[in-house]
């Protein structure tokens, strides 16, 4: 299962327009994207309340994970790993502000 390793930059952390930005990002990837931070349960990335809910403050280090069925597939692979990259930068820039 790809992951990635992020800081949340946006000054009210995911919360309103920047949990909108990055929900619609995950979205737009295709994948099945999760969010986690240290000590709790991941939630569905692409799911505002649920992203929401979880309280991803400004600097919280989260974790993002891509799940699937198509695990072997070296092609499936480098898209999820490009996805979680871009997500990760728009994470971690103002842009998710």
């Amino acid at each position: 299962m790809p992951t990635k390793k992020a800081v949340v930059a946006a000054p009210a952390g995911l919360h309103a327009r920047s949990a909108a930005v990055f929900v619609r990002a995950v979205t737009d990837t295709g994948l099945p994207v999760t969010i986690s931070k240290a000590g709790a349960a991941e939630v569905d990335a692409r799911s505002l309340l649920q992203v929401m809910g979880a309280d991803f403050a400004q600097g919280c280090e989260v974790e993002l994970s891509v799940s699937g069925t198509s695990l072997g597939d070296a092609q499936w692979l480098e898209r999820a790993e490009a996805a979680l990259r871009e997500l990760r930068d728009l994470l971690e820039s103002q842009g998710a502000a």
